[in-house]
């Protein structure tokens, strides 16, 4: 861990990560990438000073309320979020200022701050969207080394049903020959079916890589699945786009179950509904 100054927390567009850098271990990242420019080790992570003073400095000049996110590049409930809580003291902020919040995580430590979730969602919207990747617990260990497994990750989606809070799936990334299997999307669906999700991210069907994840993951296959970097590399060299020789197949039933139990399912729908800012306040009309 390291620290770092930072003029703004927020982006233009009410992006928010409280770390930089994550130690989830995650073989597939892209956030190695070089082009993020990471210039210490991706686990070292990087606080950034003063990071809630700024933030709400941020927020308090904003004109509106607006939708905050997070978890996009860096997980923000990282072990090291236990000690420093710089992601809880962000969700203070979130409330303080009528805001809502659009978080993405992969771990269950997101449960100690329900009582903000909620809060906020009282007040305007909190979305809370997790990542699955693998329905096998024992493939999930290996992929996704230091994180909750999947079915810890589909309790959390259930006790955020229960409290009232919407969900959203990442499903990804789907590993072209490791996780490109009919059984794992429907074993992920039924979670998200049981969960009641409100919409599902489904993405290409395949992953992406690029300099520095494209590394970092080989390195992983090499030793978790002999043979399977020679495959990578004869299939696909350097390309970006690495696309399942299942992705049709996966595609129609994906389309099928969200349709069939009304979940939504596009991109653009889901992004457009995590990053548009809904409050609950009620209006008083002329008979109030």
């Amino acid at each position: 861990m390291h620290y770092a100054d930072y003029k703004t927390i927020l982006s233009p567009h009410n992006g928010m990560n409280m770390y930089r850098g994550c130690t989830h271990g995650c073989i597939y990242c892209d956030s190695r990438s070089k082009c993020y420019k990471f210039d210490n080790d991706f686990e070292d992570i990087g606080v950034k000073r003063d990071a809630l003073k700024i933030l709400e400095e941020q927020l308090r000049r904003k004109r509106k309320p607006v939708q905050v996110t997070t978890g996009a590049m860096c997980d923000p409930y990282i072990p090291l979020e236990e000690e420093l809580q710089l992601t809880r003291g962000s969700l203070e902020l979130v409330l303080k200022y009528n805001c809502g919040i659009s978080i993405l995580t992969k771990s269950a430590r997101i449960l100690r701050d329900i009582d903000l979730l909620k809060a906020i969602n009282e007040k305007t919207k909190c979305v809370v969207s997790i990542t699955l990747t693998t329905f096998d617990e024992e493939l999930c260990k290996k992929l996704e080394p230091n994180v909750s497994t999947t079915f810890e990750r589909f309790q959390v989606l259930e006790i955020l049903r229960d409290a009232g809070i919407p969900t959203v799936v990442w499903l990804c990334p789907i590993l072209p020959f490791i996780n490109d299997t009919e059984e794992n999307l429907r074993g992920i669906l039924d979670y998200c079916v049981r969960a009641g999700v409100k919409g599902i991210l489904g993405f290409g069907f395949g992953t992406t890589m690029r300099d520095g994840s494209r590394e970092h993951f080989y390195k992983h296959l090499d030793k978790l699945f002999p043979g399977m970097k020679q495959k990578y590399i004869n299939t696909f060299g350097n390309k970006y786009e690495c696309p399942s020789p299942n992705a049709t197949q996966l595609r129609a039933i994906f389309k099928q179950v969200c349709k069939q139990h009304g979940i939504m399912s596009t991109t653009k729908e889901i992004f457009e509904y995590l990053q548009k800012y809904e409050t609950k306040t009620k209006q008083l009309s002329f008979w109030d």
